[in-house]
């Protein structure tokens, strides 16, 4: 089969791969619909984060399943079919409590750029969507698999709901995603900090009722200017960075929650200033598998669209220039087909 792999920084090829097989009596193979580039894809593209010699790539995939294992039960052959980048059992006790990306039995996922994959554990981590979708919603239901789910997760972690004011710092997928997922689930007021116009258009069409271009400290002055000088109920950080993290916990009232779902990288946070800020802090990789369902319904029911953060569809065979226009901002998302 076909596969993009990544052999050094900057350096993406699609090639001839083994293809996958059954390895474990749980696991599913499935021939991929759609796969994408994801923003953490980057780190190591960029060489911020280091590989140890050629790295399949890809955690991001919808398909159609082709082959299970003896011990499979909930999925079968010919579903279409969503999961998510951590494969889990979504019975253990952890599973249970809606934290399967922390699941005790957690596998990896990916080699999702390709034409075919294997998933571990199929039954916790799949989900089908009950019906071959047409084509129009895969790129839909393609972002559930990590950004929507991860964008979802920030909201919820945030606790953005009815009757809060909410702040999203960074206009990435996961950040735009953000917007929807706060004012799905009510948030009166949100404030997506983008400097982008294409970004902030995409913004305002998921639901933000307000742009805000600065970044920083005068971020964060902004984002109080409109809070009465009190900062937002509920902050999502989507990038991962030092000055994220500061900008979205400044950006947070007393006694507000910031939900962080960016990739930390070198972040490090001052233990006196965090002791007076009386904001709550909760993140980490998302539980996708937690909110698929619900997810996958809302899509195949066509009440939201998250598939419009993908603004560059290109071939498989193309990876490499889906790699270039993110890495250059020339993108929000990339998405391939095999």
């Amino acid at each position: 089969m076909r596969g993009a792999v990544l052999h050094a920084p900057g350096d993406v090829r699609v090639e001839d791969l083994d293809a996958p097989r059954i390895l474990a009596p749980t696991d599913a193979i499935i021939r991929l619909a759609a796969a994408c580039v994801c923003g953490s894809d980057l780190w190591p593209y960029r060489g911020i984060e280091k590989i140890d010699g050629p790295r399949p790539m890809g955690h991001e995939y919808v398909g159609v399943v082709e082959e299970i294992g003896d011990e499979v039960r909930t999925v079968s052959v010919g579903d279409f079919v969503i999961g998510s980048f951590f494969a889990s059992d979504n019975t253990c006790e952890i599973c249970r409590s809606g934290y399967q990306s922390s699941c005790v039995h957690r596998e990896g996922v990916g080699g999702a750029q390709a034409q075919h994959m294997r998933v571990p554990l199929a039954d916790g981590t799949l989900v089908a969507t009950g019906g071959m979708p047409s084509d129009d919603l895969v790129p839909s239901l393609l972002a559930a698999s990590d950004v929507l789910g991860t964008g979802w997760f920030g909201a919820v972690a945030a606790q953005a709901g009815p009757g809060r004011t909410v702040a999203v710092v960074g206009d990435g997928a996961v950040g735009l995603l953000g917007v929807l997922a706060a004012r799905q689930l009510g948030a009166e007021r949100v404030m997506a900090m983008s400097r982008h116009a294409a970004r902030q258009k995409l913004a305002t069409d998921f639901g933000a009722t307000d742009i805000v271009a600065e970044r920083g400290a005068d971020g964060v002055a902004r984002i109080k200017d409109l809070t009465d000088g009190l900062g937002a109920h509920s902050v999502i950080e989507a990038v991962g960075t030092q000055e994220a993290m500061m900008q979205a916990i400044h950006a947070t009232r007393p006694g507000g929650h910031v939900g962080y779902v960016g990739v930390a990288h070198d972040v490090q946070l001052p233990g006196m200033e965090l002791f007076f800020s009386h904001v709550h802090l909760h993140g980490g990789p998302a539980p996708v598998r937690r909110f698929l369902p619900d997810l996958v319904d809302r899509i195949m029911n066509r009440q939201i669209d998250p598939g419009r953060v993908f603004d560059l569809h290109l071939p498989l065979e193309r990876a490499a220039e889906a790699y270039r226009a993110m890495d250059e901002r020339r993108a929000v998302k990339a998405l391939l087909r095999p």
